[in-house]
């Protein structure tokens, strides 16, 4: 077992770098690590059952990442288009794939839930060609990581749909699916019901402890335990998972837990890979090259223009419709998921696994590819609708934008960082000279006084998404924010301040987050001090997170004197 390890790991890291020189997904890497140890390549592997049941566990951690990026504060800021949009995609594109696969000989359940795992899209692959475009906050990315995020949500019922779907032969799947149902739906509520008052305050005493091994030992054993009670109640381990992550996605533990998980799902998820390279059938795969061919381009064709025609009927611009339909042409990860079930419950046979996929693989493949054909198209038949400041001078009024109040340093820099993402944004300060030579540069910057309603009403704060208040004094600042809160009170607010005392006295007012100058700075310093005369950047890393921990704990009126 020690030297097929070595040759999985060895095999791997050596495919996983090539293909990254090439620009593309790790996930073929593994693929192609599997393919050359599996009987199909050098045949190296003996105990493939054996692997195939350990990699069983990435997709448990895969889906309780999956809860945990799903939080409430996420879900309610892009609900109209993850509940609107992003349902429609699925639904649209599995019925249509679902009767594609019907035409074709399959049974119609087993169709729909074929249909349903093409219909998703690689979240890993997109959300990296997003950040590498600097497109993440840009209208694309915004639109796109809505569908994705019902996509993640869709998981769940495909995973119940597999697991009834793959149950004894002669059963009523009617019966059997709303049997399932009814047991997912009571595991839903107990998990979530015990989960809400004994996970949080389990963390918090192990989190007391400063221990990052209990730490991790126990978020270890909240997801193999939660996915172990489903498994007993006759669900999957992975449905577990995903509630666990549910549950914390609603605590202050969700960036640990989700750091500490992260190697585990990374590392357990590609033997998940190479266990289905392990079974793919060169033989087979080359006798329906040329179906597999049709196969990708059908598959992306209809995908790209079924979300794109989605999110142009609600209302996406249509540069936007056309690079989010292409980014969601691809298939994702997760069928491999359901197809592996599908050919182990015995719902396809072997041949149309295979050809699958390689389907799915080869759509992947193609993925970071796309990006330059959306450029094109938009080139060619639509120009851009949302540069990196909202324009000016128009009718039409801003909407999904950042208002930035006061546009000294502070004001630029954050603006700066706005365009780089493709961050519509609105300025506005009291300096006429700085507000004309910025609008020379064609920044949208107006003057006025953000304290006043109608100003800000001008900026267009009925249809932003958040507000950055850099004003440096504190007076005005407090004015701005009870401004924005007598008339926009669910608007996000993110202000500077001066210290922590004028923090207190912001986060008062309705701020949501407060950056104090003099505790931030002060930290900023000691770190390059103590780095510069050998202290270890792990031991200034966890002292400053200590510092931060206890000296917020203190009175914040004792700052007001530094």
């Amino acid at each position: 077992m020690v030297e097929e390890t070595l040759m999985f790991l060895s095999v791997a890291v050596t495919c996983i770098l090539l293909l990254h020189r090439l620009r593309i997904s790790p996930v073929l890497g593994y693929l192609a690590g599997g393919l050359i140890l599996g009987p199909s390549g050098f045949g190296v592997v003996t105990l493939e059952e054996d692997v195939r049941a350990v990699a069983e566990l990435g997709v448990v951690f895969l889906l309780f990442l999956i809860g945990l990026e799903l939080s409430g504060e996420r879900l309610r800021a892009l609900r109209r288009w993850v509940f609107g949009l992003g349902l429609a995609q699925f639904l649209v594109t599995g019925a249509l794939l679902g009767v594609i696969g019907i035409f074709l000989g399959l049974e119609a359940p087993v169709a729909v839930l074929l249909g349903g795992g093409l219909a998703l899209s690689s979240t890993a692959v997109v959300v990296q060609l997003l950040i590498e475009r600097g497109q993440v906050a840009s209208p694309t990315g915004r639109v796109t990581f809505a569908v994705l995020l019902l996509q993640d949500l869709a998981v769940v019922p495909l995973l119940l749909l597999a697991t009834t779907l793959s149950g004894p032969p002669g059963q009523s799947v009617p019966l059997a699916l709303a049997i399932a149902v009814g047991k997912a739906v009571l595991a839903v509520a107990l998990i979530l019901l015990l989960g809400r008052f004994t996970l949080g305050p389990l963390l918090r005493a192990v989190a007391a402890t400063r221990s990052t091994e209990l730490f991790t030992a126990t978020a270890l054993l909240i997801v193999l335990g939660t996915g172990w009670a489903t498994g007993l109640g006759g669900l999957s381990a992975a449905l577990g998972a995903f509630l666990a992550g549910l549950v914390l996605a609603g605590t202050e533990f969700r960036h640990q837990a989700e750091s500490d998980m992260q190697p585990f799902k990374g590392l357990l998820l590609g033997l998940f890979f190479l266990s289905v390279g392990l079974g793919i059938d060169v033989a087979a795969i080359a006798d329906r090259a040329h179906w597999i061919v049709i196969g990708v381009l059908g598959l992306i064709t209809l995908k790209a223009l079924t979300a794109g025609l989605l999110a142009r009927a609600f209302g996406a611009p249509r540069d936007v419709a056309i690079r989010s339909g292409l980014l969601l042409g691809e298939a994702g990860e997760f069928a491999f998921v359901i197809i592996t079930t599908a050919v182990a419950g015995r719902l396809i046979d072997n041949g149309w696994g295979q050809t699958l996929a390689a389907t799915v693989g080869l759509s992947i493949a193609v993925t970071p590819f796309l990006p330059a054909l959306a450029d094109r198209l938009v080139a060619r038949f639509a120009p851009p609708s949302a540069p990196s400041a909202v324009p000016g001078g128009g009718e039409e009024e801003p909407h999904n934008h950042v208002i930035i109040c006061g546009f000294g340093r502070v004001g630029q820099t954050v603006a700066a960082l706005m365009a780089r993402q493709q961050v519509p944004f609105v300025g506005i300060d009291m300096n006429a000279d700085l507000v004309r030579q910025h609008a020379v540069k064609g920044l949208h910057i107006l003057y006025g006084d953000s304290a006043r309603h109608e100003t800000l009403k001008r900026l267009g704060a009925d249809h932003a998404v958040a507000a950055i208040i850099t004003l440096d004094d504190p007076q005005a600042a407090a004015r701005t924010v009870a401004a924005f809160r007598d008339h926009w009170p669910d608007l996000r607010l993110f202000a500077r301040a001066r210290d922590r005392a004028h923090a207190a006295a912001l986060l008062a007012l309705g701020v949501e987050a407060v950056v104090p100058e003099t505790f931030e700075s002060s930290l900023v310093l000691a770190r390059g001090a103590l780095e510069s005369l050998g202290v270890p950047s792990a031991a200034v890393d966890e002292l400053v997170m200590l510092y931060r921990e206890t000296d917020h704990g203190m009175t914040r009126a004792s700052d007001g004197q530094t």
